[in-house]
């Protein structure tokens, strides 16, 4: 029953911190009015980040899951509620850093929540957990991966790196590349097709976003390896049905 209110607590914490930071808004700005000051090629179009709704919602199921008590006790729940309480209070931790303009400390704590994700993630695997189990974790960590290359390109656009003189949309280019093999090598690995689908939702977002300014290699590559991203998923997943 602890290890239940302690994921609550924390489940309602980083909730209402992210409500609160647009609500009022925290330090009188709101989260994607900051993203929007630079720009960095590499973040996604503003509807994308309603992805955050998906994820807390399926947290919120995570956290009814455990509520009955022949639930409660579960290795999946037992073994991860100090990860998920850490992965809250580094989430809420970051919306204060990046509303009072810490950029480079947000990088730093986006990093830790990242790593806190992987090694929660790694062990909801261990616990033998079931699809619905790892839903939310697929795609939050699907999330947070993108959000971190998107917080360091914020930064490094923000103290004004030169990027060794290569071009934003070059380096946006080969952020993309990498991004794509790192979903798919995590989809492989993990065997999660989950994952890989977060990303095929920054890169469409990625492709919009930069259509107005039209910057035709960051459009066009976005677009392109999102289909390759989706062809590779949904081949995999059809493989690997149950």
């Amino acid at each position: 029953m602890g290890k239940f209110i302690f994921n609550l607590i924390a489940y309602l914490l980083v909730i209402t911190v992210n409500g609160l930071a647009n609500a009022l808004p925290l330090n009188g700005q709101t989260t994607g009015g900051i993203s929007n000051r630079l720009n960095v090629l590499f973040t996604p179009a503003g509807y994308v980040f309603s992805i955050w709704a998906l994820i807390y919602i399926l947290l919120g199921i995570w956290i009814i899951r455990q509520f009955p008590a022949s639930r409660r006790d579960l290795p999946v729940y037992q073994n991860t509620s100090g990860l998920f309480v850490l992965s809250s209070v580094l989430n809420s931790l970051w919306i204060f850093m990046w509303h009072y303009e810490f950029f480079g400390l947000s990088v730093i704590v986006m990093l830790l929540l990242l790593i806190t994700l992987i090694r929660l993630y790694v062990k909801l695997k261990a616990s033998d957990a079931s699809f619905f189990d790892l839903l939310p974790f697929s795609v939050y960590l699907g999330w947070i991966s993108v959000a971190t290359i998107a917080n360091m390109s914020y930064y490094l656009t923000y103290i004004g790196w030169d990027g060794f003189g290569i071009s934003a949309s070059v380096w946006t280019f080969l952020l993309l590349i990498v991004a794509t093999l790192l979903a798919i090598f995590f989809m492989y690995s993990e065997n999660d097709w989950v994952y890989p689908l977060v990303f095929v939702w920054a890169f469409i977002g990625i492709g919009v976003k930069n259509q107005d300014a039209y910057v035709p290699l960051v459009v066009y590559s976005s677009y392109i390896l999102a289909v390759v991203l989706l062809f590779f998923t949904v081949i995999y997943a059809f493989k690997h049905r149950k």
